[in-house]
């Protein structure tokens, strides 16, 4: 039974069963469809639909129990096709306004804050990425001398981020040479992207004076470091597992066990947000077994991409499958637009 094919009866269930399994986390028997639904037919009718779609894969039961669960199709189709997505309260929008405009500070403490913000309102672990630096264009370049071996490159990003980088240099240099590669970087680099940067530096530095060559080659053999977006696992926040351990299902140590390792070993959901990076605006959604990790196969994420000008970073939630997906969206997507107005 493809999607496409499900009846009114079929939806209707389907879509009950999901919020019933949701509100309570208990499977959901026949008895309680046809006792609390208006859809006008018996509990043997019922127990008739709920076979043909645990037939079709949309829910199964767990052991013996009679009651039925979601199971990854029937999530999928339930947010594709059948969830409203929740209008937030005015009381909602206040918390999470007040919460950012309060914080209005460095970026780095903003997107914590908004991590914090994130996961007290959805009660499920947040996380919020620092932006993808590649297509950032240079506004400027500084070149500060710590040693005289050792200096600080002080990259300006039209978006306003700054970001800092030291390096070592084989051989003395003198102020005059930082001054004078300076400008001729700034020169021949402002308004490039970072990725431009990388593809052309040797191209657009290739004329340079014979003095200039020390620091120059240093750039050359240090382009990634400088002019890379390399996600590093300080640049994610994830905050909020005293939250979502509250969820029925860590009442088992080995559940707890597992959101303390996805908390631990950041790389997971990194990689996950950079393979499911959006740009068309709309919120993410990836349900357990569509995770590629192991580890996420019992969970889901609900993202979206918030911009600084050119560039862009990811914010949303990770929890059980069994979570509220209409109120969730809604937040995540408010969150969004909310942390893109105020970092503009």
């Amino acid at each position: 039974m493809r999607h496409e094919e499900l009846n009114e009866r079929e939806k209707n269930i389907l879509r009950y069963i999901i919020r019933q399994f949701i509100l309570t986390a208990s499977p959901v028997g026949s008895r309680n469809i046809a006792r609390n639904t208006d859809i006008g037919i018996s509990p043997a009718t019922v127990r008739n639909i709920m076979a043909d779609l645990e037939e079709s894969g949309y829910i199964n039961h767990p052991h013996t129990s009679a009651g039925r669960i979601p199971t990854d199709k029937g999530y999928r189709f339930y947010v594709d096709t059948l969830m409203d997505i929740q209008e937030l309260l005015n009381s909602e929008k206040g918390f999470i306004d007040k919460g950012l405009e309060a914080n209005m500070v460095e970026t780095d403490e903003l997107l914590r804050i908004t991590s914090i913000l994130l996961s007290s309102i959805t009660k499920q672990l947040a996380c919020v990425s620092y932006p993808k630096l590649d297509s950032g264009i240079l506004e400027k370049l500084q070149i500060i001398s710590l040693t005289s071996t050792r200096i600080l490159v002080v990259i300006s990003i039209k978006a306003g981020l700054v970001k800092t980088i030291t390096l070592e240099l084989t051989s003395e240099i003198n102020s005059n040479q930082i001054d004078s590669v300076q400008r001729l970087l700034n020169e021949r680099l402002g308004g490039l992207t970072f990725k431009e940067i990388r593809n052309s530096f040797t191209e657009r530095l290739k004329d340079i004076e014979e003095d200039h060559k020390p620091i120059i080659r240093l750039f050359v053999d240090s382009l990634d470091k400088i002019f890379k977006d390399v996600r590093e696992k300080d640049n994610l926040f994830i905050t909020g597992a005293k939250n979502v351990i509250k969820q029925p299902e860590f009442e088992n140590p080995e559940n707890f066990q597992s959101v303390i390792e996805l908390i631990e070993d950041k790389d997971i959901i990194i990689h996950i947000l950079d393979k499911y990076d959006k740009t068309d605006d709309q919120v993410f959604i990836s349900i357990g077994s569509e995770n590629e990790n192991k580890k996420l196969e019992d969970y889901s994420l609900v993202t979206k991409e918030y911009q600084i000008g050119d560039i862009s970073g990811t914010l949303g939630v990770v929890g059980p499958k069994r979570m509220e997906y209409p109120k969730i969206v809604a937040i995540v997507d408010y969150m969004s637009k909310m942390l893109t107005e105020i970092l503009k």
